[in-house]
């Protein structure tokens, strides 16, 4: 068996999940985390948009793979800098990549392919929004176009609601920012997270996040608080739908541009009265779902995302847990707004055995591990039964301990209002 090298760029949770799962192949040689954080292994200190130095790294080291981890990189084109490269980089090029970069491009894409969508219209600060708002009495959503790591979007009740999210939004982004003001979806969200050599995917299991930062989905948007799989909405009847309007009208879309697409698509979805509707795609592992999907996943990740580059994608057949797995991210006070740093983490040797901590904000300071950032642990249970793997992840939580920790009490609770 040909064993490879390979390299993960980011520092997250999401990375941390992905260098767990991939050390689990018979194919991974060396794995190297490009900066990672307090608790992988292998960093490397590097800028993640210094494209040439990554690159660099990786042929000196001789990395057969690269797999990159957030969106940034791939907007800038990471993978079209390793164009005349050995190394496979796993990730679109930065035309696939607006899917994510550019809330306008995507919505336009899925008008032009068909895809189920939200009505929607586009503005600038020398358009008037005040008619569109008006018109729907504020009951809208208003989403910034560019990335925003997940808090670029304004869920809006009132026309008072509205104006505010828009004058928020100018200030966050500059007084030029482009906005689209979409037509508010009533249901329940469902995350959908495929691999893909754009033509063929292989969905993992569907899942739902969490990203109101307080109970009852209160708050402003997070980059997520928690997420479980799977979703008991996406019973096959969904998935069926799914698959026919939006995910197959997308892969269409992706050939016919000719995207360099050999990735990750994610697919954030409503489940309206009407039908799924897609919210957002995502062009890399969702994060917090990452953290619940992958171990889910019994079969081997290297090989999937191998399979996107040698064209043996549709050959394969993923095995997945028949357990739940639910995460619940432990996050420091003031997230998304401003937080402390360097806070000292303590308990996370008392977990036990089966349950899976992933660092999403942390660091080394000789023997001591410290936050630094806003969502810092992301705490993973599993049980054949729903309530049980929740009730399993809450006891864990208790373990954890830093200044200012904070985290969601409810993850999970549209499914166990479904499954008592």
């Amino acid at each position: 068996m040909h064993k490879i090298n390979i390299a993960i760029l980011g520092s997250g949770g999401r990375e941390h999940a992905l260098e767990w799962k991939l050390r689990q192949s018979p194919r991974a040689e060396r794995i190297w985390m490009l900066p990672g954080n307090g608790a992988t292994e292998n960093n490397v200190s590097i800028t993640m948009s210094d494209h040439a130095a990554i690159r660099r790294f990786c042929e000196e080291n001789h990395v057969s793979l690269l797999v990159v981890g957030p969106e940034v990189p791939l907007s800038e084109g990471i993978v079209d800098a390793f164009a005349d490269s050995r190394v496979k980089v796993f990730g679109p090029d930065k035309a696939g990549a607006r899917l994510e970069s550019s809330k306008i491009y995507a919505k336009s894409f899925m008008r032009k392919y068909g895809v189920a969508t939200a009505d929607f219209g586009v503005y600038s600060p020398e358009e008037d929004a005040s008619a569109c708002i008006a018109k729907n009495k504020g009951d809208v959503v208003i989403k910034y176009d560019g990335l925003a790591a997940g808090k670029g979007v304004y869920v809006c009740s009132s026309e008072e609601e509205a104006h505010a999210a828009i004058r928020d939004l100018l200030e966050k982004y500059g007084p030029q920012a482009e906005f689209l003001i979409e037509e508010k979806l009533q249901g329940e969200e469902l995350s959908v997270i495929g691999i893909t050599d754009g033509k063929n995917i292989t969905c993992l299991l569907p899942s739902q996040d969490h990203k109101a930062a307080f109970d009852g989905d209160t708050g402003p948007n997070t980059g997520g608080m928690g997420a479980y799989c799977p979703a008991p909405a996406a019973t096959e009847k969904v998935l069926d739908a799914i698959d026919e309007q939006i995910i197959l009208p997308t892969l269409n879309g992706i050939e016919a541009e000719g995207f360099d697409y050999k990735g990750v698509i994610y697919f954030g979805i409503m489940l309206t009265e009407k039908g799924p509707k897609l919210l957002e795609y995502n062009v890399r592992f969702g994060d917090p779902e990452t953290e619940v999907i992958l171990p889910a996943l019994n079969s081997d990740l290297l090989e999937l995302m191998l399979a996107c580059f040698n064209g043996s994608l549709c050959e394969i057949e993923p095995d997945f847990s028949e357990e739940y797995f639910v995460d619940v991210v432990l996050c420091a006070g003031g997230y998304p707004g401003k937080y402390e740093k360097g806070m000292p983490v303590r308990g996370i040797a008392d977990l036990l055995a089966d349950t899976l901590c992933f660092h999403a904000g942390t660091q080394r300071d000789g023997d001591r591990l410290l936050t630094s950032g806003g969502r810092v642990l992301n705490i993973v249970c599993h049980d054949a039964e729903l309530r049980k793997a929740v009730e399993k992840c809450y006891a864990e939580v208790q373990k954890i301990h830093f200044d200012t920790l904070r985290y969601r009490r409810d993850i999970a609770h549209r499914a166990l209002r479904r499954r008592p």
